[in-house]
């Protein structure tokens, strides 16, 4: 949960970069979906977390030097590029970003589900659960976008 949020808040700030430096309304539709997803996701691990004692991890904490990122997540020269970039550019490299940060996501429910007595609370696992097929869904949507941009 605690590296979870970092993972999404980057996915917020990615979005974030959209609204500047894109003319798709499909990219920005797609862009509203990943923030009202990620934010409440984030609002439900803070929940979790906090009414279990655990301290709640800074949501920048990915930025700060020698941070271990979580899989899927831009390096600091990543999302400069991203945030360089404009038009048909930002969103070809935008979706593919994304992508690979989602992937990052379902490969951590992954490893959540194959460490032997992980994801066995009923809260866990259905949130685990929802997160690996809304990412997975994305991705495939993200998919077929970036196709559409490649002809």
């Amino acid at each position: 949960m605690q590296g979870m949020i970092g993972h999404h808040q980057q996915a917020l700030e990615m979005t974030a970069l959209l609204a500047s430096r894109t003319a798709s309304a499909d990219m920005r539709k797609l862009a509203q979906r990943i923030e009202v997803s990620q934010a409440d996701e984030i609002r439900m691990m803070q929940t979790w977390l906090t009414s279990r004692g655990l301290p709640l991890p800074d949501e920048h904490a990915h930025h700060m030097n020698g941070a271990t990122l979580m899989p899927g997540m831009l390096t600091a020269a990543e999302m400069e590029r991203l945030a360089a970039a404009t038009g048909v550019e930002f969103d070809r490299l935008f979706l593919a970003s994304m992508i690979k940060h989602h992937e990052g996501a379902v490969m951590m429910v992954q490893e959540l589900f194959s460490t032997p007595g992980a994801g066995q609370e009923a809260e866990i696992f259905a949130f685990a659960s929802d997160v690996d097929a809304d990412q997975r869904m994305e991705i495939d949507r993200m998919r077929a976008m970036l196709k559409e941009f490649q002809r």
